[in-house]
């Protein structure tokens, strides 16, 4: 009962919040015209996140790898493709559900196909974090030494909280959860256990945030001129906000709630007008690239079988 009063409260507040910054910033939405150039710069941002959701396949690969479950290369980035638009239906569970029904029928054991949908929001959340803490190193502001010592700090607990001895018991965790919010047995055998520092996964995670990251900052540039010395604040602004769409429950895919907090981010250093235009123009490219995704991983896998 208080996770729903809790889901209403964040439904409720992100529409308040957006539909505050929608009415007051109104006409200067309208006044913003994009020129043939900045389409073009749209559509180079569509392409980049497809990209960035075909890499987070091959990651996906590389966990199995790491969990010494070797599966088909392109059979599984079909598979994550085509769950991957499954994340927007209620409950935010039918990709991950998917993913491991195709891992099962691929002879990949119940633990591992089950630790790999649980692996990858974890170094996705991980990665973001990393992104935020060392984006935050770069941006120009009065922070103290204290403060630069303690995002030092937290970049290092990170790391290690991905060490197996502390991963281990968060997957358990994370595994109730989901069983719990999906209604499935949770009774199991399931061995969720990593026997490995996920490095390479992590890596690969980094760089799906980074094409993710380059995708919205296209975005904004396609409304908006930009300076170099702005990436950093924009990386670490929409990872974070990537991030809180991740795991604040209620928001299937991080709707709204990835605009909302991208919005109060960097209302302060871009006109907002500009980032709500960009943020809602991202939502639809990030929606664009993933349905082109399942499309084409649909249709390569029935005319080139």
């Amino acid at each position: 009962m208080i996770k729903k009063i809790l889901r209403w409260l964040i439904l409720g507040g992100t529409l308040f919040f957006l539909a505050t910054a929608l009415k007051n910033n109104w006409q200067g939405i309208a006044d913003i015209r994009i020129d043939a150039a900045g389409w073009a710069i749209i559509a180079i941002a569509t392409g980049v996140t497809l990209l960035a959701h075909t890499w987070a396949g091959w990651v996906w690969i590389w966990i199995f790898k790491n969990l010494k479950q070797p599966v088909p290369s392109s059979q599984f980035i079909y598979v994550y493709l085509k769950t991957n638009i499954a994340k927007y239906l209620p409950g935010n569970v039918g990709h991950y559900y998917g993913r491991i029904m195709a891992a099962k029928n691929a002879n990949v054991s119940t633990g591992a196909a089950t630790l790999s949908v649980l692996l990858e929001p974890l170094l996705m959340a991980a990665a973001a974090l990393i992104i935020v803490l060392v984006g935050s190193l770069f941006v120009k502001t009065n922070t103290s030494l204290t403060v630069q010592i303690a995002q030092i700090l937290g970049l290092a607990v990170v790391l290690c909280v991905l060490h197996p001895q502390f991963l281990n018991p968060l997957i358990r965790l994370l595994y109730r959860l989901k069983a719990k919010k999906s209604n499935t047995n949770t009774t199991s055998a399931v061995d969720l256990s990593m026997q490995s520092y996920p490095l390479k996964p992590l890596l690969g995670e980094l760089g799906f945030l980074g094409l993710r990251g380059i995708g919205f900052v296209l975005t904004l540039y396609a409304l908006s001129s930009l300076n170099l010395s702005q990436i950093p604040l924009l990386l670490g602004a929409f990872s974070f906000a990537w991030l809180l769409g991740l795991v604040v429950p209620g928001a299937p895919g991080g709707l709204g709630v990835f605009e909302a907090t991208a919005i109060a981010l960097l209302q302060n250093h871009f006109p907002e007008a500009v980032i709500i235009s960009a943020t809602g123009i991202y939502r639809l490219v990030s929606i664009l690239s993933e349905t082109a995704g399942a499309t084409l991983a649909w249709l390569d896998e029935r005319l080139f079988k």
